[in-house]
């Protein structure tokens, strides 16, 4: 892998929203349905509350992560819109996004990292996996949809 950095962009930004659409777009590919239907705000990706990263090679855009609060207790964070495009895969770019979330979210006091995945995402079982994460109850938008798989992890 050439130059990667990993910098927090708005949510609204044109960059973001070029990515998230790729997201979006692929989720509704993987399982036949309208991507993720999860209500999301975008002032819920903005510090401190929240933050929204986007991984750049050479300059070029080529994957995002996020994450707002989750529950009341301002310990845990949601990871949401993580994604690497397919050209980039496999070179360390979705580590590293997952890498710069954990610690944004660490530095703005959470002390748990959750998120929700499904059967159709194996490559992103196992970079959960093989990243501390461990399985957790089911919550959120999809906690009663069969498929739905979650994680979480202490920072």
């Amino acid at each position: 892998m050439t130059a990667l950095e990993v910098r927090p962009v708005p949510y609204r930004d044109p960059v973001a929203q070029s990515l998230v659409a790729a997201a979006l777009a692929e989720l509704t590919e993987r399982y036949g349905s309208e991507g993720d239907a999860t209500p999301v705000e975008p002032r819920e990706f903005e510090p401190p509350e929240g933050d929204f990263l986007v991984a750049f090679l050479d300059g070029a855009p080529v994957g995002c992560a996020a994450w707002r609060s989750h529950g009341d207790g301002g310990t845990a964070a949601e990871l949401k819109r993580m994604y690497t495009a397919p050209p980039v895969r496999g070179r360390g770019v979705a580590r590293a996004l997952l890498a710069a979330i954990e610690e944004s979210a660490r530095r703005r006091g959470r002390k748990r990292l959750i998120l929700e995945t499904g059967y159709a995402q194996p490559e992103a079982i196992r970079l959960y996996e093989t990243s501390g994460y461990e399985p957790c109850e089911n919550f959120g938008y999809y906690r009663d949809y069969p498929g739905v798989r979650s994680f979480a992890r202490t920072l």
